[in-house]
């Protein structure tokens, strides 16, 4: 390592102090010394370095944090290094959603893969017309159309497009703090930094921000009576998952129609049962023109992503059917897959589970917010979840100390006080408790990290 290491501990050993279930080592590498899964791990870094991206693997050898998952099922993945399991409540930002190598999702994937491939993109199929029936039966009744993409950035600049011809304008309204993906609309609808780094900040006609939450900001744009389509990510995870008022939506819908403009929500992260509903900004009573679903649609093993549309906002589609394709565009084999993603996430035992954690959540949070002054605050709504820290950098601090404790969470990088805290859908009652058993134990320890008290 080139730094001492905050994050991982050293591999268990006989003499250690015993470990909970979540940082039991695994049969797969148990056989191999300390040494040897050291200088494997040491070995895929130094390549990492090499071939695919220097500035990052810098940046975890800084941090030790030098992760390479081994076996993985369910919400737990192997650190190959030391051996050990860990919780997993970042899950990708929702990409594992329904877990690690779900059983169902990989039979599916595994059965399609011999009946179906990528398929024709210009022709329709019965696979592929199963998954769009499915998907706008679990979306509001005014949905009309499915455009079928891979990642969450391609539905966005889908989305933008299709706003812009049903509208014939150009500018699109976005908040600060969301993020919609690293691809060209949707960086350019993100953090302006991003965007700048690369030479492609996007024009002051075309893009406007405004704050989260906050309707004047957002009227005071829509009055110029240039904007095509307003666009909010329901509950912005990279901003640590705040929390609007409940009308917010709904308010915002009414505004950009008042205005002759489109609603746009960014259901990438946030959609998929995650909120508690099917869709976050529908559970708060909105009716969005467009919704945009991505991440856990793949069922972590096909990426898989959607742009779902009214009549209004599929004008194109009418137009001219040829506008927009792309090679992978409602590849059946994923289609085939995302069909069954879809029947697991909706399922009743599904659903009831996911207010079983909420529930457990919500009550073990407060309880243990009682007893920690390092924890100040906890935003849920569903299984997304933001905890508040008493530290501008206090969500590292704990990152490092959950990271000790068996449990893999991720700070919200545009405010660092806050931390992601993230339960899959189908996460068991004795799991979630190890979770926030972790979360107790390390509260005091990321507290004496940042030097205050807990």
């Amino acid at each position: 390592m080139n730094a001492p290491s905050i994050l991982k501990p050293t591999a268990p050993s006989a003499t250690s102090a015993p470990t909970s279930p979540a940082t039991t080592p695994s049969a797969s590498v148990t056989s191999a010394s300390a040494s040897e899964r050291e200088e494997l791990v040491k070995d895929i870094y130094d390549q990492a370095y090499d071939a695919w991206q220097p500035n990052r693997v810098d940046i975890f050898r800084q941090y030790g944090l030098t992760v390479v998952l081994g076996k993985r099922d369910g919400y737990e993945f192997e650190d190959l290094e030391t051996g050990r399991r860990i919780i997993n409540m970042h899950i990708n930002g929702g990409v594992f959603n329904l877990g690690h190598c779900n059983p169902e999702v990989r039979r599916a994937l595994v059965d399609g893969s011999e009946r179906y491939d990528a398929g024709n993109h210009y022709f329709p199929s019965e696979v592929k017309m199963r998954f769009v029936e499915r998907l706008l039966a679990l979306s509001p009744d005014s949905m009309r159309y499915v455009n079928v993409n891979t990642g969450g950035g391609e539905s966005i600049d889908s989305a933008i497009k299709f706003a812009r011809h049903a509208t014939g304008r150009r500018r699109v309204v976005t908040v600060h703090g969301c993020f919609h993906g690293a691809t060209g609309f949707a960086m350019q609808a993100g953090p302006q930094d991003q965007a700048a780094f690369f030479n492609s900040t996007g024009s002051p006609d075309d893009f406007s921000q405004v704050d989260y939450d906050d309707l004047n900001q957002l009227e005071d744009v829509l009055r110029r009576n240039d904007t095509a389509a307003v666009l909010i990510e329901s509950l912005p995870a990279t901003a640590g998952f705040p929390l609007p008022h409940d009308s917010y939506f709904k308010d915002a819908v009414e505004l950009a129609h008042r205005y002759g403009a489109l609603y746009i929500a960014d259901e990438v992260q946030t959609g998929l049962m995650r909120s508690g509903t099917m869709w976050c900004s529908v559970g708060y009573g909105a009716e969005p023109d467009m919704i945009v679903t991505g991440k856990g649609l793949s069922g972590g093993y096909y990426p898989m992503s959607a742009v779902i549309m009214n009549d209004r906002s599929a004008q194109w589609l009418k137009d001219d059917g040829f506008a927009q394709t792309t090679s992978f565009s409602s590849s059946e084999l994923g289609c085939y897959v995302a069909t069954t993603v879809l029947d697991i996430t909706s399922r009743e035992s599904t659903v009831q589970n996911v207010h079983m954690l909420t529930d457990l959540f919500k009550t073990r949070l407060a309880d243990i917010q009682s007893r920690h002054r390092f924890l100040t605050g906890v935003r849920q709504r569903g299984v997304i979840m933001g905890l508040e820290l008493a530290h501008p950098q206090g969500s590292t601090a704990l990152m490092a100390a959950l990271y000790r404790n068996g449990v893999w969470a991720m700070r919200a990088n545009f405010d660092q006080h806050v931390l992601q805290f993230k339960a899959g859908l189908l996460m068991d009652a004795p799991t979630a408790n190890r979770v926030l058993d972790a979360l107790d134990a390390a509260l005091p320890q990321a507290a004496g990290l940042v030097g205050v008290e807990d």
